[in-house]
């Protein structure tokens, strides 16, 4: 098992330091991957970097789903002597209409995208491209809340480890898609101090959804297997329904295709190493 001792005198000190912890770690792997603006690139390595990020962005939250999330839920369900699928599945199917909403009430517009989705609104393209980000991250921040809250209130070592593991899933995913959302702002009009502000403040719903977590934890505690399942339904809408076009598969990209593998793959292999 990993050494995590400086980590675990943090998370000692209650579920809101270790919530803290896990979600400053990924929204500061957002603001490095926003940094990639400073970085001379042309706009055609830029759009070719772009679907490769968000393939293995998808390929990360698909493997995180399963291991990180799922599976927990099952477990912590049986534990409780119930069966294990329906709060799995009632909890997942939960997710999907959760963001399914929030994508039709939400305006909204996608990096690769010129239309706008959602109500009809007059907002700027940048202020649609945040709200965006903001849908997916929303379930991420949730998730890293469950993660690290249980790892606090139980002191598992295995916990905390799993814990780690999904920050550091989410981290690694978090590079390019700061990237992914920063680098068609200062592909177009925007300057580049302008594109990586924004693409920082993208990352701020992780921190924010992590921190309500743990606030209403008491109350969501008797449902943890629920919650855990539903967060991943969340995930995994946000991977078809965003994640998976923007990597171009449907060009029947052979490289596109390949990030997703390479992003499941590491998911994969911190969550049975490290969890």
């Amino acid at each position: 098992m990993p050494d995590f001792s400086f980590f675990t005198d943090l998370i000692q000190s209650g579920p809101l330091a270790a919530v803290l912890l896990g979600t400053g770690l990924s929204f500061a792997a957002t603001a490095l991957g926003a940094a990639v603006v400073f970085v001379p690139m042309s706009q055609q390595k830029a759009r070719t970097f772009q679907p490769l990020a968000m393939g293995f962005a998808a390929g990360i939250m698909i493997a995180a789903s399963v291991w990180s999330l799922l599976i927990p839920a099952m477990e912590h369900a049986q534990e409780n002597g119930v069966s294990g699928w329906l709060p799995t599945t009632g909890g997942f199917l939960l997710g999907v209409a959760f963001v399914a909403l929030l994508d039709k009430i939400t305006p909204h517009m996608h990096p690769d995208s010129e239309t706008p989705e959602g109500p009809s609104v007059k907002l700027d393209r940048t202020t649609l491209l945040v709200s965006a980000v903001t849908l997916h991250n929303i379930p991420e921040g949730m998730s890293l809340g469950l993660a690290f809250s249980i790892a606090a209130l139980s002191q598992d070592p295995a916990a905390l480890s799993g814990a780690f593991a999904l920050a550091l899933g989410m981290s690694i995913q978090n590079i390019p898609e700061g990237a992914a959302v920063s680098l068609p702002l200062a592909c177009g009009t925007m300057s580049r101090a302008k594109a990586f502000a924004v693409g920082v403040f993208s990352g701020a719903m992780e921190p924010l959804f992590g921190v309500l977590t743990v606030l209403a934890l008491s109350l969501v505690v008797p449902y943890l297997p629920w919650l855990l399942a539903f967060a991943a339904g969340a995930m995994m809408y946000v991977v078809v329904e965003e994640l998976i076009p923007a990597a171009h598969l449907n060009e029947h990209s052979d490289l596109g295709t390949l990030s997703v593998m390479a992003g499941f793959v590491v998911m994969m292999l911190l969550d049975t190493t490290l969890g």
